[in-house]
């Protein structure tokens, strides 16, 4: 006689903000699918939808806040969870029928309000789950968190106390979480932190052994060091991809590995401005020229190294000069990938004290210069590619035959695509070698290499 298997409690999850929020979902999913829980793609099959927010800036928690309205209206069972979990009082008075809210990195008490909400049902045929957890991203790349929180008190920034001081994680539970990755699938880790430069920092950069003998450091290098090691069940070298990283001394360390080609040639620097009495304002480090220096030798390190970065305009004090020199830093400094934003005030933020606030119609006009500036610097780049071969991973292959990749300048979601012809016989997460030939202001296009 066949066993009737009782039908499992069904989670539906809105996951937004950042990468590092998106592992916090992933952490809480597999927790749930582990002990019994299916997961719903909508809002109707679902017996409680969690909704991971983000407190930011203001207009991520305003777009919190419609999330959690929508997830109500359309099914009535819904747990709050993530930064703007600390403002539950916000919340409840727009939504008193939210069944739970817990803030940022409470998995134990999102869990159990999961539980309270839709009781699980435990059944050993159910209560499955891959060894390397549920994932929110395609199968071929995977955020990897290192840590936690952030040390510094940038005056724009809440994190800090949202998420607390740094709290690395240990470096080999960090190693142990890559290799079962890519194990089930990975080809490109995304190592991402609040402040990746400074991991290990709190655990004073001590060591830890590793199974297969040796030891690693708690320290940027070390670490990407050993997960530049990583290879995938078919001997092909694992993407490894830093996110985050503030412009310390020991950042130079890193360069060297990719040029061995164990790291991407890619840094993610949150430089954030250029002028020194902006970035004094902004408590952030005001060292431009020496920034340029730098950049300068590592390009003469790894010619081919990108380098992408965001920028705030309009922030309080900032006058015609700052944003001048600002463009004009930009222009030597030629970087590959810029995001700019508009400064908006953040609730606790110690900028919105600032005098001298700029008015939105000059922060406007400021970002429209500095994305046509970026994107002419990008353009030239980008067709200065035309005619080479590059390597690509595969995201996505169209019915058409043609197909999307991004090349190792470009991280998913916030940089460029490589488009392809002819490339019907690929498949998401193939590694591809491709001509390039054309480009616009931020894609590539080209055809795969016979080979």
């Amino acid at each position: 006689m066949a066993t009737t298997l009782p039908s499992p409690p069904r989670v539906g999850m809105v996951s937004l903000g950042c990468p590092k929020a998106l592992v916090d979902s992933e952490r809480i999913l597999t927790k749930l699918r582990a002990d019994g829980y299916d997961l719903s793609p909508d809002y109707a099959g679902a017996d409680v939808v969690l909704v991971n927010t983000c407190g930011f800036l203001d207009s991520a928690k305003e777009e919190s806040l419609e999330a959690i309205g929508e997830a109500i209206a359309e099914n009535g069972r819904v747990v709050v969870t993530g930064c703007m979990g600390n403002e539950a009082e916000v919340i409840r008075a727009r939504f008193p029928q939210v069944l739970a809210i817990t803030g940022p990195q409470q998995y134990e008490a999102v869990v159990e309000a999961v539980h309270e909400a839709a009781p699980p049902v435990p059944n050993a045929y159910l209560d499955l789950v891959p060894e390397a957890g549920l994932k929110l991203t395609p199968r071929h790349y995977s955020y990897l968190k290192i840590s936690e929180g952030c040390n510094h008190r940038c005056a724009f920034c809440i994190i800090p106390s949202i998420r607390g001081d740094l709290a690395s994680r240990r470096p080999d539970a960090i190693l142990r979480e890559a290799e079962k990755l890519v194990a089930a699938g990975t080809k490109e880790l995304l190592v991402i932190s609040q402040d990746t430069s400074a991991y290990g920092l709190d655990l004073k950069h001590a060591s830890w052994p590793l199974k297969q003998g040796g030891e690693v450091r708690a320290h940027m290098t070390d670490l990407a060091r050993e997960l530049g090691r990583l290879k995938t069940p078919a001997g092909e070298q694992v993407w490894v991809r830093l996110h985050y990283v503030y412009p310390y001394p020991h950042v130079d360390s890193v360069i060297p590995l990719m040029a061995e080609g164990l790291v991407l040639p890619y840094l993610d620097i949150p430089f954030q401005h250029a002028s020194r009495k902006v970035l004094k304002a902004m408590r952030r480090p005001a060292n431009e020229a020496k920034v340029l220096e730098r950049l300068k030798a590592w390009r003469a390190e790894v010619p081919d190294i990108a380098i992408r970065s965001s920028f705030v305009v309009g922030f309080p004090g900032e006058t015609d000069e700052d944003f001048r020199y600002l463009l004009d830093w930009l222009e030597e400094a030629q970087l590959d990938r810029v995001g700019a934003f508009r400064f908006e005030p953040v609730e606790g933020a110690a900028a919105n004290a600032l005098p001298d606030p700029v008015p939105e119609a000059v922060k406007e006009e400021r970002y429209a210069r500095v994305m046509e500036l970026t994107a002419r610097i990008s353009a030239a780049k980008l067709a200065a590619r035309v005619g080479s071969e590059i390597d690509v991973l595969i995201d996505a292959v169209g019915e058409d035959g043609g197909a999307s990749g991004r090349s190792k300048a470009d991280a998913p979601e916030i940089d460029g695509e490589v488009h392809l012809r002819d490339a019907g016989h690929l498949a998401p997460g193939d590694f591809a070698r491709v001509r390039i030939e054309g480009s616009d202001e931020h894609d590539l296009f080209g055809v795969p290499v016979a080979g």
